[in-house]
């Protein structure tokens, strides 16, 4: 009980006061279910939170997520597989583009680890 009137001296609203203001202010906020973890990936680490509880909070189209709780972890990046084999239209394009044969092709686009870019100008480069 002295919580209330300490909070009421204060100025600071209750739930349902709390909740008026909010929708007069444009503002909505809704729980995420089932979430089991969030990773937020920058360019030198990965941060994983495991059960975390995340809200969306929407003001005015805008909408932010509020992230509280889990448990954190740190991880290196992981770096995306390069293709085992080239698509068979990105071997016709580095054909058409470069003169080569396709094997050529395919080769150059294996070593570019699958750069389209990459893969012509290093077969343009080897005919000059």
């Amino acid at each position: 009980m002295a919580y209330k009137a300490l909070k009421a001296a204060r100025g600071v609203p209750g739930g349902r006061d709390a909740a008026r203001m909010m929708q007069k202010m444009g503002m909505k906020m809704d729980e995420v279910p089932d979430v089991s973890s969030v990773i937020i990936r920058t360019g030198t680490k990965d941060i994983v939170i495991e059960e975390p509880n995340v809200t969306t909070i929407n003001i005015q189209g805008q909408t932010m997520y509020q992230i509280a709780g889990g448990r954190v972890s740190e991880a290196q990046p992981q770096q995306p597989s390069a293709p085992s084999t080239p698509l068979d239209a990105d071997v016709e394009l580095v054909v058409q583009q470069t003169g080569k044969t396709p094997e050529e092709a395919k080769k150059a686009l294996l070593e570019a680890g699958g750069d389209l870019a990459k893969a012509i100008l290093s077969l343009k480069q080897k005919s000059s």
